[in-house]
């Protein structure tokens, strides 16, 4: 079985990053989907139980996903279904994995802050390319004052306020 599937819930625990033996990039993580009701009658939603999947992401998502997600964070994982039979000396069970193709911040739950990963080549875009920390959203190699000249930043009116997050909240930096 070989299904597009799009589930929603929680990171398990922080995704392990490892190498395949050639090299590439693997991340694995598990969710936590958990399936609920809406009961009219006492007009609550009643917990039906929880789904897991194993979810892995190569490459560059890969390093993506280590520096952005962690336990309990909300995400949409997109990606191939791949239902998988295991057995033990114990017991024998089902198992539902997701190579993942795209995966993201739930935002029903939270604000996330996006960080533009630099391109290969500057032939792709007209402006240089910048390195980007994956982990503290820094800008790598540019100077203190350096102007950066990206059409993508331009959108941003010098008038309007900078978001910071702090103690949990979003506010504008004055």
């Amino acid at each position: 079985m070989n299904d597009n599937v799009t589930i929603l819930g929680r990171v398990g625990a922080d995704p392990k990053r490892s190498e395949t033996a050639n090299g590439v990039a693997v991340v694995n993580f598990r969710v936590a989907s958990p399936q609920r009701r809406f009961d009219s009658k006492t007009q609550t939603w009643i917990e039906t139980g929880t789904n897991w999947y194993n979810v892995s992401a190569f490459r560059q998502l890969a390093d993506h996903v280590k520096a952005s997600l962690h336990q309990g964070d909300g995400v949409i994982v997109t990606g191939k279904l791949k239902l998988r039979e295991w057995e033990n000396a114990e017991r024998k069970g089902m198992s539902a994995d997701i190579d993942a193709e795209t995966i993201g911040h739930d935002l029903r739950w939270g604000a996330s802050a996006f960080a533009k990963a630099s391109r290969p080549s500057a032939a792709v875009h007209d402006s240089p390319a910048v390195d980007v920390d994956l982990v503290t959203g820094e800008v790598l190699g540019a100077e203190p004052d350096a102007e950066v000249d990206d059409a993508d930043s331009q959108h941003a009116s010098s008038t309007e306020p900078a978001m910071a997050h702090v103690g949990g909240q979003w506010s504008t930096e004055d």
